[in-house]
């Protein structure tokens, strides 16, 4: 395997790790800012106040990109096992 298709497929296995995990932790971040946010404002220090809708969004957002995540890692692994066979 040539030092060319080693860093393309790094390439590819970083792309795959965004887009599996960039939904998840992008609504994270909102839901966490936007409850902080609020907690401010309100002074209502609650930890399941956090917790709960920020559990409630990264369920819904998974369910709503898990056929784009399915189709990434398909796409991935086709792609690897056609190098394990072809051999390089």
């Amino acid at each position: 395997m040539l030092p060319s298709q080693v860093m393309q497929l790094a390439q590819s296995a970083l792309m795959l790790v965004l887009t599996v995990a960039g939904p998840l932790l992008l609504t994270s971040l909102i839901v966490g800012t936007l409850i902080g946010l609020l907690q401010a404002l309100t002074q209502i220090q609650e930890t399941t106040l956090t917790f709960v809708p920020k559990l409630l969004a990264m369920g819904l957002v998974l369910l709503l990109m898990l056929p784009t995540m399915g189709a990434a890692l398909n796409d991935f692994m086709t792609k690897i096992s056609s190098l394990i066979v072809t051999g390089g």
